[in-house]
């Protein structure tokens, strides 16, 4: 039945009745723990995805990549970051593969990206927690592009560290910026740096944000003097 289902994966579109993959499914949670059987499916799956598959196919590799992809996946995902249809599923899959190497594709990768892969590849950085990505994100918040540099903003509020609320202090003050710097201020308090913490709770009510935002850095504030 396996070996139907990669048949079938070679021509599978958008209308074909979606249980010709349930025998691929299966096959993923039986393959669970046993890292040579998830190496022969990814193996298989990553052939399927360099070939002219349609889009509901890689779709469907992309997502089972997502739970299965090594360092193996990162070459065939990466050659469709650039593509308008299937950025999204190829960075659905890069983000949970924990190689340095998927990290390091989507950064390379967001330099030569239009700026809709651009924003989607930001995304992806905050959801890796990728900190080595701080200095990218930084560079992308000076973006022209209406979308990039909010986009950059919330990737550094995702990664909530001191290094990236330094990077959002050097902004010039904007929505996104305040409510990241708040994500990191807070994130500063629980750890204990109420000192850095009560700055950036500073510098957000300086930018004169909205009432809401004044609001919960009013109250951060105090926290940091511990009333």
């Amino acid at each position: 039945m396996l070996d139907e289902t990669f048949d079938a994966l070679k021509t599978y579109d958008w209308g074909v009745d979606p249980k010709i993959l349930r025998p691929l499914d299966e096959a993923v949670v039986a393959a669970h723990g046993n890292a040579a059987a998830c190496k022969v499916l990814e193996d298989r799956l990553i052939a399927v995805l360099k070939t002219d598959a349609p889009r509901a196919a890689k779709d469907a590799i992309c997502r089972v990549l997502r739970t299965i992809g090594t360092v193996a996946s990162v070459p065939a995902l990466t050659a469709l970051l650039a593509d308008d249809k299937l950025s999204h599923m190829a960075r659905y899959a890069l983000e949970r593969i924990p190689a340095p190497e998927a990290g390091n594709a989507l950064r390379s990768a967001l330099p030569k990206a239009a700026a809709k892969q651009q924003i989607g590849v930001l995304q992806s950085l905050g959801a890796r927690h990728d900190a080595t990505a701080i200095p990218a994100l930084q560079v992308m918040l000076g973006s022209k592009d209406p979308g990039v540099a909010p986009a950059a903003a919330r990737a550094l509020g995702a990664l909530a560290l001191p290094a990236a609320n330094k990077a959002l202090a050097s902004a010039k003050p904007t929505a996104a910026i305040a409510d990241a710097s708040m994500a990191c201020a807070e994130n500063l308090l629980a750890g204990g740096l109420k000192a850095d913490a009560k700055a950036t709770y500073q510098r957000v009510l300086a930018s004169t944000p909205a009432k809401p935002v004044q609001f919960a850095a009013t109250l951060g504030l105090k926290a940091c003097a511990g009333g």
